[in-house]
């Protein structure tokens, strides 16, 4: 590693050489680390020049999916001849062995994004001040190209500037008549046409639909069924499932997809004629642009960096997270209460919603006020711990059971409590198989209960 040896009496901007050579070593050794960073860093937020370059050959060679190590790097920028300018193969090789833990590489990128925004508020600082003594300056022109100076230092992540009503006019005409000549879809089917209907279409990009239900009465397998609606229908989605393993999961998608019973399939005792549907339905399972995550308490940086990937590498355009209050917080000061790490996670997963455009399914848990109430009937207060899921949702689908049908089917209630876009208070009934992990909508009534004594629960209900 080159050392920086200046004269006392010079002062150099802020910056830290420690905190680069470790973003960069840590991307050297594991390209996999690139979206943890890339979202917060630019080759322009690096001090010292070598890294800029060595920066943005990673970003060249990341974003073409191709690996990023010493060797790769160095003939990257040996094409371009900038090897020697960078430092050559050495100081490349040194970086890759600098780094102290490529865990922390988040916080490495935090302190050279602070030193780089230091450095550019300074810059500004000098500037203005330039201005301010400039002889036959105006003040108000003088405090206005002051003012912006310092607005893209205060606003970083601004990532477009406002449009003129009449630029979004121009497309409205081409979108309704593709629309109506069936060119363009209004949304992503659902795979189930009265909830398409209610949604306006299906799907949205930008847009966050909240699933919510009190434990066992099937969120998950709902979601999940969307999921693979999506994803037949030729959609990339992934599942972030942090309450159940992957391998769990695919069990439940396989019955639904094969309509085997899935306590025989977790035993391995099939019926004869379930083995032949077991064969087709694992054949379309390994075509299904589906791509599942069971990683426990992800915090929202872990679901960005997750998705960004995806989303680069895969094309995702729908992401179902599976559930918010099993998501840990990235903000662990002290006294930061619950409710304020719910609330982070709810507003960040809809921004992520509008950056990426893609539409996420979060679930979430209700209270247990619902247990209470006459009919189980849930309402948007009882959103389980924050008030800003139900802020942050454009839609808000609350799950209740209405009883048993005749075939022994259990019978949801989904109502869109909140419905940004379309009716709210409308209502969807289905009839879930959980033997088979099935939903089918439906418009039959519950049968009577018997007063005798309740049917024994079947465990492929619980979920």
């Amino acid at each position: 590693m080159h050392e920086e040896i200046t004269p006392d009496h010079v002062v150099l901007p802020s910056h830290s050489i420690e905190a680069e050579s470790s973003v960069i070593g840590a991307l050297l050794m594991d390209n996999m680390l690139w979206d943890h960073v890339s979202d917060m860093l630019s080759e322009a937020d690096f001090y010292r020049f070598e890294h800029r370059l060595i920066y943005r050959a990673i970003s060249a060679l990341v974003n073409a999916t191709k690996p990023a190590d010493v060797v790769t790097v160095f003939e990257h920028l040996k094409s371009q001849g900038k090897a020697d300018q960078a430092g050559g193969m050495t100081y490349i090789n040194d970086l890759a062995q600098y780094v102290p833990s490529a865990a922390n590489i988040r916080r490495y990128a935090e302190i050279v994004a602070s030193r780089a925004m230091q450095r550019r508020l300074l810059s500004a600082c000098k500037e203005a001040r330039e201005i301010a003594e400039a002889q036959g300056e105006d003040v108000v022109g003088a405090c206005n190209a002051i003012q912006a100076l310092f607005e893209p230092i205060a606003m970083p992540q601004a990532a477009h500037d406002a449009r003129a009503v009449g630029e979004y006019a121009v497309s409205l005409i081409d979108r309704i008549s593709d629309l109506s000549e069936g060119n363009l879809q209004p949304g992503i089917p659902t795979g189930f046409a009265a909830l398409d209907r209610h949604l306006v279409g299906g799907l949205k990009a930008g847009k966050q639909i909240v699933i919510a239900a009190r434990p066992s009465i099937g969120k998950t397998s709902l979601a999940v069924a969307i999921a693979r609606a999506c994803a037949l229908a030729g959609n990339p989605v992934a599942v972030f499932s942090m309450e159940m393993e992957g391998d769990e999961l695919v069990d439940r998608i396989t019955a639904g997809l094969g309509s085997i019973d899935l306590e025989r399939l977790t035993k391995g005792m099939l019926a004869d004629g379930e083995w032949s549907r077991l064969t087709e339905a694992v054949e379309t399972l390994g075509k299904l642009p589906l791509y599942i995550d069971d990683q426990a308490a992800l915090t929202l940086i872990d679901i960005r960096a997750k998705a960004r990937k995806l989303r680069r590498l895969h094309g995702i355009k729908v992401l179902v997270i599976d559930y918010l209050q099993l998501c840990a917080s990235s903000n662990q000061r002290q006294g930061s209460n619950r409710h304020h790490q719910l609330e982070e996670l709810s507003r960040g997963l809809k921004a992520l919603a509008k950056q990426l455009n893609l539409t996420v399914i979060l679930l979430s848990q209700l209270n247990r006020e619902v247990e209470k109430r006459p009919g189980c009937r849930p309402v948007l207060a009882d959103l389980k711990e924050s008030g800003a899921i139900e802020e942050d949702a454009d839609v808000v689908m609350l799950l209740s059971k209405d009883g048993d049908l005749p075939d022994g089917c259990s019978l949801i209630h989904a109502e869109l409590a909140k419905n940004r876009g379309g009716k709210r208070g409308v209502f969807v009934k289905f009839a879930f198989n959980g033997a088979h992990q099935t939903w089918v909508e439906t418009n039959e009534r519950a049968r009577p209960a018997s007063p005798q004594r309740h049917a024994a629960k079947h465990f492929t209900d619980d979920v």
